[in-house]
């Protein structure tokens, strides 16, 4: 059974850093789009990052320039650095992976059929 888990949220400062991590068991499959999404209560879920399988990265452009997705060379773990961080980047934030995902909707909720239970990050102001 295919289990994604997340760790490395936590309170973190207005500007603060936290690196999120994620970790795929259960499969030997390596999936070709990974991504993280993040969602606080009453909102719909938002995609953050995604990278696919060769190092290509997608942003929402909310993030650009101040987070970085990555992942290990065996699509075992994936990374989410997340620099200058502010209040309104508070939320859970989930690790998704996919096997064929839509060009164009690769940070979009439907595209993803695996997901963590996610890891809180707040900030505080």
């Amino acid at each position: 059974q295919v289990q994604l888990k997340e760790s490395g949220g936590g309170l973190v400062q207005n500007g603060g850093s936290v690196n999120l991590t994620c970790v795929v068991s259960g499969t030997d499959y390596m999936y070709y789009y990974m991504a993280w999404f993040r969602q606080v209560p009453g909102k719909e879920r938002e995609g953050v990052a995604a990278v696919r399988t060769g190092g290509t990265t997608i942003y929402a452009d909310s993030v650009k320039g101040r987070f970085t997705i990555s992942q290990d060379n065996h699509g075992r773990i994936l990374y989410l650095q997340m620099n200058n961080l502010k209040p309104e980047d508070a939320a859970m934030y989930y690790c998704a992976a996919g096997g064929f995902v839509t060009r164009g909707r690769e940070l979009s909720e439907g595209e993803y059929a695996y997901w963590g239970q996610g890891t809180q990050v707040t900030v505080s102001s």
